[in-house]
C-alpha cells in the first residue's frame, strides 16, 4: 500500500461543499482509502487578486493505484465537477493536487512529485502539519514543520469547518 497527500482546494461556488464533494469522490477512487483529512484553512488567492479568497485542505490516502493512476484520477474528479482553467492561479470550483506520493522523487513533463511548490504554500504546509505532525521529511527537501517556519508570509486561516471521508483517525502509517 502506498501513501500519498492530496492537496484541495477551492474559492468559486460553494468552497467547503466542493471540497466535501471531492473528498467524497477521492474515497470512491479504486483502489484508493482516504484515512485521513486536515481542517479547512482559509487564504488570499496565490494568483491574481481579482478573485476570492480559497479554501484549502490536505487529505492522506492509502492507495495501490500507481502515481501517475492517481494523477489521472485526480484529474477526473475536478472534470467531473466542472472544473474549467481560465487564467493560470485563476479562480476554480475544486484544484486537487497529488503532492507527495510515499518518498517518491518523480519528474516527467505531466507529473512532478515531491509537488514544485510545496515548500513555499501555507495553505499546503498547514494542513500537511496537522496530518503528519510536522516531522514528516519530504524527499530532497526538509520537514514540513521546518519549511512552515521558514515562510516568511504566512496568511491562513484555520476554520472551524470540518469534513469527513476518513476511515480512520490515523495518517499514513509511515508519516510520522
Amino acid at each position: 500500500m502506498n501513501c500519498a497527500y492530496i492537496g484541495l482546494g477551492a474559492n468559486i461556488g460553494d468552497p467547503i461543499k466542493q471540497l466535501q464533494q471531492a473528498l467524497d469522490a477521492l474515497s470512491l477512487a479504486p483502489k484508493t482509502r482516504v484515512i485521513k483529512t486536515a481542517a479547512v484553512y482559509r487564504s488570499a488567492p496565490m494568483g491574481p487578486q481579482d478573485q476570492p479568497d480559497f479554501y484549502n485542505t490536505c487529505a492522506a490516502l492509502e492507495t495501490q493505484l500507481s502515481a501517475h493512476e492517481l494523477l489521472s484520477e485526480l484529474q477526473n474528479i475536478e472534470r467531473t465537477m466542472g472544473r474549467i482553467k481560465r487564467r493560470h492561479w485563476g479562480e476554480r470550483c475544486i484544484d486537487l493536487d497529488l503532492l507527495l506520493y510515499d518518498q517518491l522523487n518523480h519528474h516527467c513533463p505531466i507529473l512532478t512529485l515531491p509537488h514544485p511548490g510545496i515548500g513555499e504554500r501555507d495553505f499546503v504546509l498547514a494542513p500537511l502539519i496537522e496530518l503528519t505532525g510536522g516531522d514528516y521529511v519530504v524527499v530532497g527537501k526538509d520537514s514540513v514543520g521546518d519549511m512552515f517556519k521558514r515562510l516568511t508570509n504566512v496568511s491562513v486561516t484555520k476554520l472551524p469547518a470540518t469534513l469527513s471521508a476518513a476511515s480512520s483517525s490515523r495518517a499514513c502509517a509511515h508519516a510520522h
